[in-house]
């Protein structure tokens, strides 16, 4: 409303208080009712009441008249009817002018639990509309899943008393960011949402999650961030899935601080001598030289055409994280057995693979470097080739004992996406489809279960 006729209601609320700002409300609402009768959604209802209050005018104002910024912005070419604030004020005493503060008091504490349901049901809707594009979960299980989330936040905020959440809670914000939860509620409802069984490794591996989500490292994350990462872990494709798993393994989600990698972390190098040819159960023997030489060439392409941000490379100490969670995801599943041969092939070529680099790196430091690379350069057509070739781990050259650095040892994400690609098995488990629904009806039969058993505090108190 323009400051000329805004004077006027001011004085009106200087003379009646509030009700008068009530009496004047409902007769704006009155004179739109047909038009936001009509109204499709909240937002073009706000549009037209605020189109009726730039065009109340007060004629007999001595301040300049103002331009209707939403005409303009808008290029509307009819002109919309002038109201006169002092015919608004009129009508509003004559219809609404019978009610008394104590009558608008009551009809409040009446109508306040719907208004607030209503307000929080708005605040739902717009927060699925901002996040549903970007998942592909039904918008049904996409409901369920934002009331738990909300429902996590408030119970630790009430029930378990005052949280960071609760502290930094502010309805101004916009509504996707007006709800989050702390690293401590994340794994929560992380354990009661994961598709995957991770035995006792998932309260690691759910904090790790949570660090790679923040980043805005202020300890919260808000509902689309949470909603993200479990619609890769349901729906995404597998190079999806076996990036975010990689991406678990490194900085910053995985610190030296992670309790869970004191053992493995601090510990010596593993190194096999196995070769690249396996022997199956079967008696079946597999060369997998030929084919993970294809495979780099294949790769050494695609990086070349790739234009995003390149993944960081993975060395031994994360890579043995990495592989303790693989198994972890396999536990209790039909096959099992299948799905443990596969991997134990896979982490065995991956170790060749970063054995390969580290002699490399170790053999190009020596003095006798130089003379070795160009004697391989004339016989390898490509970097490629030059990986698995029997020089490249022997050297014909003798050269000094050197120490193998432990940063030395690499492998990169699409090492590990392109040698778990030639298991069939572990294919099969990436891509077989999983449901969310079974989950999220799991949690509504007893929300509170966890807290229960155990993988929660109970709370000392109830606020």
């Amino acid at each position: 409303m323009p400051l000329q006729s805004a004077v006027n209601v001011v004085d009106c609320f200087f003379f009646d208080g509030i009700k008068a700002i009530f009496q004047i409300g409902l007769a704006v609402l009155d004179a739109t009712a047909v038009e936001l009768c009509n109204s499709k959604d909240d937002g073009q209802a706000l549009t037209i009441l605020s189109r009726f209050l730039e065009h109340v005018r007060n004629e007999e104002s001595p301040l300049p008249q103002t331009g209707n910024w939403h005409s303009m912005l808008n290029n509307e070419q009819e002109a919309y009817p002038i109201t006169e604030i002092s015919d608004l004020i009129r009508d509003s005493y004559e219809k609404f002018g019978n009610n008394s503060v104590e009558q608008i008091e009551s009809l409040r504490c009446k109508h306040r639990t719907r208004v607030l349901q209503n307000h929080e049901d708005t605040t739902k809707q717009n927060v699925l509309r901002v996040v549903a594009p970007d998942v592909s979960f039904l918008h049904e299980d996409l409901e369920d899943l934002y009331d738990m989330f909300k429902r996590e936040h408030f119970i630790c905020c009430y029930w378990e008393g005052m949280s960071s959440s609760l502290a930094r809670h502010d309805p101004s914000r916009p509504y996707a960011e007006q709800y989050k939860i702390d690293s401590r509620q994340f794994v929560t409802l992380f354990r009661l949402c994961s598709p995957w069984a991770w035995g006792p490794h998932i309260e690691v591996l759910a904090t790790r999650m949570f660090r790679l989500l923040d980043e805005n490292q202020d300890q919260l994350i808000e509902f689309k961030s949470f909603a993200w990462c479990l619609d890769i872990i349901y729906n995404g494709e597998m190079n999806e899935k076996i990036k975010l798993l990689y991406r678990l393994h490194i900085p910053p989600a995985l610190t030296e601080n992670d309790h869970d990698c004191q053992s493995p972390l601090k510990g010596p190098l593993l190194s096999t001598t196995r070769p690249l040819k396996l022997t199956k159960a079967n008696g079946e023997e597999k060369d997998y030289q030929k084919q993970l030489k294809q495979m780099l060439k294949d790769l050494a392409r695609e990086k070349e055409k790739n234009t995003e941000k390149e993944i960081p490379k993975m060395i031994q100490r994360e890579f043995i994280q990495f592989c303790k969670t693989l198994y972890s995801l396999f536990h209790e599943d039909p096959e099992e057995n299948d799905l443990y041969q596969a991997i134990a092939t896979v982490t065995t070529l991956l170790l060749q693979i970063g054995e390969v680099g580290q002699r490399s790196i170790s053999i190009s430091s020596g003095s006798a470097s130089d003379e070795f690379i160009d004697s391989e350069n004339g016989a390898c057509s490509s970097d490629q080739d030059c990986v698995f070739s029997e020089t490249a781990s022997t050297p014909t050259h003798p050269t000094p004992s050197l120490p193998l650095s432990e940063a030395d040892w690499v492998v990169s994400f699409e090492h590990i996406l392109a040698s778990l690609l030639t298991e069939q098995s572990l294919v099969n488990f990436f891509e077989k489809p999983l449901e969310l629904k079974p989950k999220l009806e799991s949690a509504k039969i007893n929300p509170y279960s966890l807290r229960i058993n155990g993988t929660s505090q109970q709370p000392s108190m109830l606020c």
